[in-house]
């Protein structure tokens, strides 16, 4: 009997020794002549000792202050539109703390650390600012500890931050090799498209990446099929998608809806955030450039049976086909013949910078305000290329994730207002350019034909306002009457198309 109770005492009294720093006892002594229901220790009693020791030993490391880093651009300060995590909450490295919002683009932070969420601090909807501290993580004792003030406080530091940070819904994922090349080139990884697998950026992703924010000439990249992965039920799959590839079509979201308008019968004063500071910003500088207008219209009923014939070509391949490539296509092509409209000049007026690459803006209108992103080297892109990167940037901006890099770097701007309506407009240049068209909505009116006759024409008006401190009026109105004549006759494009 004595033999079968030692071994309750023998693991009771290990157990005190290997807590004895935690808590200390003074004046306990286990006694081992006692009876054996005194001191009973059962298999719960052993199990539960187990786990208090292992709670016990378990060490934390330090509270980090975790900052807000540069963004770029100049941003000094963000809107804090969600927290993904509250106080208490355990994260680890490349998780998602929250999504901020600033002048360019809603950036979704995450995290550098494996640890507790110790404090926020701020609130949803209010501003943080750039190199203050964001949240409070309590680091594991196995996770690397970065010092407090090697975050954001030169260049080089917040390049390093700057692969913690994503484009909401978009991991960044890249071999140290090409963290390096990015880091040297002062390039965000979250504003670069991976086309390895899973996304992961490739050196060729940089380069490409680098090329078009410097407008260093690319050449054409050939057209690629895009793979579905492949479905799970083999039976499920059509025997037409088994043949072979299928091509991915683009789900563009609708517009959010307006909210019903609430009467509240008192007035409301609130700060001005996110998109529509930049707004103030850029309209404010735009009045000081004297505009010079010039309307005119054009006959797209050409245009009009050409698209319809192209469109199930596009659709086959997923890629939805509007107007617009052609229009932005078009554009470049004049934009070749009148390189002054695809300039800028200084804030003196005193030196005209003509821009190697037509980066083509179209202004959108998005839940979260007019936004302008921008197609990057059109002059080197077909109208199908040019549709599928329109795909991309109107579901991003649908979905209120388009980059800093989409939104940045704009030549020249095309204002579609007439998908909303209208026809003539009185366009706002965007400065630094020196250049913008609005294009009304396509109307079907009566038009003279050759012989007399009157016929039905799809007329679209279009509006131009240049920077007349350095555009003459003869300029502009060449520039639309080449961009026209594309326009009502597109098989005059294909002459000049590389």
């Amino acid at each position: 009997m004595a033999a079968v109770t030692r071994s309750p005492f023998v693991a009771f009294r290990r157990l005190l020794q290997s807590c004895r720093q935690q808590f200390r006892p003074q004046t306990f002594r286990p006694h081992r002549t006692g009876q054996p229901v005194a001191f009973r220790c059962d298999r719960n009693l052993q199990i539960f000792s187990c786990r208090m020791l292992h709670a016990a030993v378990v060490n934390r490391g330090p509270i980090v202050q975790f900052k807000l880093s540069d963004i770029g651009e100049g941003i000094t300060e963000v809107t804090v539109k969600e927290w993904y995590v509250k106080e208490g909450d355990k994260v680890s490295q490349f998780d998602s703390i929250c999504e901020v919002q600033s002048d360019k683009a809603s950036v979704t932070i995450t995290s550098r650390y494996d640890g507790v969420i110790k404090k926020l601090y701020y609130d949803t909807d209010t501003t943080a600012i750039v190199g203050k501290p964001l949240v409070d993580i309590e680091t594991e004792s196995s996770s690397e500890v970065i010092q407090e003030e090697d975050v954001v406080e030169t260049p080089a530091m917040a390049r390093e931050e700057h692969t913690h940070q994503e484009i909401k819904g978009h991991k960044t994922q890249a071999t140290p090799a090409v963290r390096r090349l990015a880091m040297e080139n002062n390039i965000k990884l979250s504003e670069v498209v991976g086309t390895g697998k899973d996304g992961r950026i490739l050196k060729e992703d940089i380069l490409n990446f680098l090329a078009k924010q410097t407008g260093a000439i690319l050449p054409p990249t050939p057209f690629q099929e895009i793979q579905t992965p492949p479905q799970a039920p083999a039976a499920a799959v059509p025997v037409a998608a088994a043949a072979g590839p299928v091509r991915t079509k683009v789900a563009v979201k609708p517009p959010p809806t307006t909210p019903k308008p609430v009467f509240t019968g008192k007035d409301v004063t609130e700060p001005l955030k996110g998109f529509q500071k930049v707004m103030v910003k850029t309209m404010t500088a735009a009045l000081k450039i004297p505009h010079f207008g010039y309307c005119d219209e054009v006959d797209l009923s050409r245009l009009v049976a050409l698209r319809s014939e192209l469109k199930p070509i596009a659709d086959s391949r997923g890629v939805k086909l509007s107007y617009m490539p052609f229009f932005i296509k078009a554009a470049s092509l004049g934009l070749l013949h009148f390189p002054i409209l695809n300039a800028s000049v200084d804030e003196g007026c005193q030196n005209i910078t003509y821009k190697a690459s037509h980066n083509i803006g179209l202004a959108m209108d998005t839940g979260q305000g007019l936004l302008v992103p921008n197609v990057k080297n059109v002059q080197f892109l077909s109208v199908f290329e040019i549709a599928q990167e329109l795909n991309r940037l109107q579901t991003l901006g649908a979905s209120g994730q388009l980059g800093t890099a989409d939104l940045t770097g704009g030549t020249f701007t095309l204002s579609n207002i007439g998908s909303i309506g209208g026809t003539y407009a009185k366009p706002v240049i965007l400065p630094p350019e020196v250049a913008i068209g609005a294009l009304g909505k396509i109307q079907v009116l009566p038009r003279f034909d050759v012989g007399g006759q009157v016929v039905p024409a799809h007329i679209m008006k279009v509006s131009w306002s240049a920077d007349h401190r350095i555009i003459d009026g003869a300029t502009m109105c060449r520039f639309s009457n080449l961009w026209r004549e594309y326009l009502e006759n597109p098989a005059s494009m294909v002459l000049d198309l590389k």
